[in-house]
């Protein structure tokens, strides 16, 4: 197994660079000069009129703040600087404020991972059992009717759904029930009991975490009962309901242990998730979490804070697919790990 990790890590590690390289080429090429940016604010409405010896002095500024974010130097030195500040855990500072990236980024990590947390919790709470019922009850009125609802909350995109509460839900032209954004009530008092502060949060929380969640749920209970419906036609399912074992038994340790392993695949992108699923709905919802720092970092141009969510987010898909791997083999005594050095 020792032999196997190693393998895997060492793989991991020459993937996760070639990502790296793909990620700051692109960043590097895209349309929009961060420099021309930070001084659009001045010199937007035109030069006309504006005498040379100002122009010279803006061009001079403009060539001094190039030289600071490092962009004066050819794309492959920038980027083996980058490199190397990155696997020291030294994401630089931000074009937009000067600020240290990491430090911008551990205070967005907890809302942005509480929200996907809970949603991981409450998709796995419901898809299960209801893929179980649905696959056990096949053809049945409650399995057309969970089927047809499924695939209407799969195909509905998060961003309209969410556009919808904001407009029906939270205090647009129709009803007031939930806030349309921030974390806490207005008339937040610190010295509020532990239970008013919670369910205080949870009131703000609980539409952002339906959004992040509905899709991924409706997804997920149809991936179980698929794989439930193939195996319950198995040859070894027929005999151990002909042995008169129960169908409790039968339905929980021989049909759902054997096909719980495409859920398990799909856990390697619940991590990269907890970064990427939060950008619609962080920013629809004004929700302070990493969702929202990529987008507004996207729009500045903001090289280093972009960079740095991109390598975070691709070392998690990573992770998650090495944890995968190890998960597999739990659930499935088919797959070992000689078997795959083999």
């Amino acid at each position: 197994m020792a032999s196997y990790l190693l393998q895997r890590v060492i793989l991991l590690s020459l993937t996760f660079i070639a990502i790296t390289v793909l990620q700051f080429v692109l960043i590097h090429q895209a349309p929009g000069d961060p420099v021309e940016m930070f001084f659009s604010g001045g010199v937007a409405g035109g030069t006309e009129g504006v005498s040379p010896e100002k122009l010279a002095d803006i061009e001079r500024a403009k060539a001094d703040l190039r030289q600071k974010f490092g962009l004066d130097r050819p794309l492959p030195v920038r980027y083996g600087i980058w490199l190397g500040r990155t696997l020291r855990g030294d994401f630089g500072t931000s074009f937009k404020d000067d600020r240290d990236v990491w430090t911008k980024i551990k205070e967005r990590v907890p809302l942005t991972v509480e929200l996907n947390i809970y949603a991981i919790v409450i998709m796995f709470a419901l898809s299960i059992p209801l893929g179980i019922l649905s696959a056990t009850r096949e053809g049945s009125l409650a399995d057309q009717a969970s089927t047809l609802i499924m695939f209407m909350l799969v195909s509905l995109p998060s961003f309209w759904i969410g556009t919808l509460i904001i407009i029906y839900l939270c205090g647009g032209d129709f009803y007031d029930w939930f806030p349309p954004a921030g974390v806490r009530s207005l008339q937040y008092d610190p010295n509020w009991s532990f239970l008013e502060r919670a369910l205080d949060r949870a009131h703000h929380l609980a539409m952002p975490v339906f959004i992040t969640t509905y899709a991924s749920f409706a997804f997920q209970s149809r991936v179980l009962r698929s794989s439930m419906l193939e195996v319950k036609a198995l040859d070894y399912v027929r005999t151990a309901r002909a042995k008169g074992v129960s169908e409790r038994t039968v339905i929980l340790r021989h049909i759902l242990r054997n096909s719980i392993i495409p859920i398990v695949t799909n856990i390697g992108g619940l991590l990269p998730a907890l970064i990427g699923g939060s950008v619609i709905v962080e920013t629809i919802f004004s929700l302070p979490g990493l969702g929202q720092l990529s987008y507004q970092s996207v729009l500045a141009r903001d090289y280093p804070v972009v960079l740095a969510l991109l390598s975070i987010s691709s070392a998690l898909a990573l992770i998650g697919i090495l944890i995968s791997d190890i998960a597999l083999t739990l659930v499935d005594p088919r797959i070992s790990f000689q078997r795959s050095q083999g």
